[in-house]
């Protein structure tokens, strides 16, 4: 069975659809993606133009305007769901990995405090409860 497009979104993509709340060309989305993401997403246009065709193939996006070569473009319900659907996946990714990554543990990592030997269950990583 093929795997359903868009089942998750990229950063890229989920930076891109939020941009896409209020209605924006492509120049501003990409400036747009850079602010909402403080810097850390840059989008070229060849990566930007290539994902809202397939965005509006998938009728997640729709354009608003034409104005010369300016096309302006907004979101649609579809894609608001999908970006739902997205939102609860990585909050779910979160609550998984709080037990591991989150708050309490004793080592210092780059994310945060971190303890490497002991699992949320309390058991050492790799031990068994017998």
């Amino acid at each position: 069975m093929a795997r359903e497009q868009f089942q998750s979104l990229s950063e890229q993509m989920y930076y891109i659809l939020l941009a896409l709340w209020d209605e924006q060309c492509g120049a501003d989305i990409s400036r747009r993606v850079n602010q909402l993401s403080q810097g850390r997403i840059q989008i070229g246009p060849g990566t930007l133009y290539t994902l809202l065709g397939r965005f509006q193939e998938q009728k997640m996006i729709r354009e608003t305007e034409s104005a010369g070569r300016k096309r302006y473009y907004v979101i649609t319900e579809k894609g608001k769901g999908m970006m739902c659907t997205e939102y609860g996946r990585l909050q779910a990714l979160i609550r998984d990995g709080t037990p591991y990554l989150g708050q309490g543990r004793e080592e210092e990592g780059a994310g945060g405090t971190v303890r490497k030997d002991q699992g949320p269950d309390g058991l050492a990583l790799g031990e068994k409860e017998v």
